[in-house]
């Protein structure tokens, strides 16, 4: 037994079925189109990670209490935002 109920000469046919369809430099173009799509995926992921720590980073000296004016504005700000109860 292979995957899931499917034995390997079931899968071996269903490749060379798909090998004969498209032929083998349409499924190497495709193939690589894939990983460079992973791989781009990847490289995005790792590039998001350190700017939202930045990001959250930033936010947080924004907010510190030495900053009592800002402070204030941003809840004064926030007073307005909202509507009556």
């Amino acid at each position: 037994m292979g995957l899931g109920g499917i034995s390997i000469w079931q899968l071996l046919i269903i490749l060379a079925i798909v090998v004969m369809l498209f032929g083998t430099s349409r499924l190497r173009n495709i193939g690589g189109d894939l990983g460079n799509a992973i791989k781009g995926f990847r490289d995005s992921m790792k590039q998001d990670t350190p700017e939202s720590e930045t990001v959250s980073a930033s936010v947080e000296r924004e907010e510190s209490p030495s900053d009592s004016a800002g402070s204030t504005a941003a809840r004064e700000e926030s007073h307005h935002d909202k509507p009556p109860a």
